[in-house]
């Protein structure tokens, strides 16, 4: 098991309103120094089929995807004790800062990818944020119980946010009211 550092920064503009927010990079993450690196991981697939886009391949295809979706996207972790690329060996977790984030952004939902992702901000992140998250299932290859089409049916609630931010709507509910 190593102490590691979170290799990259988050992905946001003044225009994000979605935080989605993974673990960890995992060693494939690491290497190509952007996040779901792993030709596996069906987190940038999923997105994609959700906002019924193209598959964003380079970092800077994924990066323009996130922002003109007002997503940012970043990990809880900012420094943990990890093996391999295994969430359930996460240790002694230093968690990220968010406030960067929410100083520029006017962040309005939260969601975590997986389990680890969730809890680690409840236990982190929420005290500071108080805004609740929506915990996701997994993208990763670890998870691969889950079929493509319910990460799509179960991502697809970002899809409502990100059409309620694009439609700049004045109305004071949520999509998820």
């Amino acid at each position: 098991m190593s102490e590691l550092s979170h290799p990259f920064p988050p992905v946001y503009n003044s225009e994000s309103r979605i935080l989605i927010l993974g673990t960890f990079p995992s060693v494939k993450s690491r290497e190509t120094a952007f996040y779901y690196g792993h030709p596996r991981n069906r987190f940038w697939k999923t997105l994609a089929a959700v906002f019924d886009a193209p598959i964003p391949t380079t970092v800077e295809e994924k990066t323009a995807f996130l922002h003109s979706h007002h997503i940012a996207l970043w990990d809880t972790c900012a420094v943990c004790d990890i093996r391999g690329s295994a969430d359930t060996t996460i240790r002694n977790v230093v968690p990220n800062d968010l406030s960067p984030i929410l100083e520029t952004a006017d962040i309005r939902a939260v969601f975590c990818g997986g389990k680890t992702a969730y809890r680690l901000y409840k236990q982190y992140q929420y005290p500071k944020t108080g805004i609740e998250a929506v915990c996701l299932p997994s993208t990763s290859p670890a998870n691969a119980a889950v079929k493509d089409a319910e990460l799509v049916a179960a991502w697809a609630v970002i899809r409502e946010w990100g059409y309620y931010f694009q439609r700049k709507t004045k109305a004071t509910s949520s999509p998820l009211h």
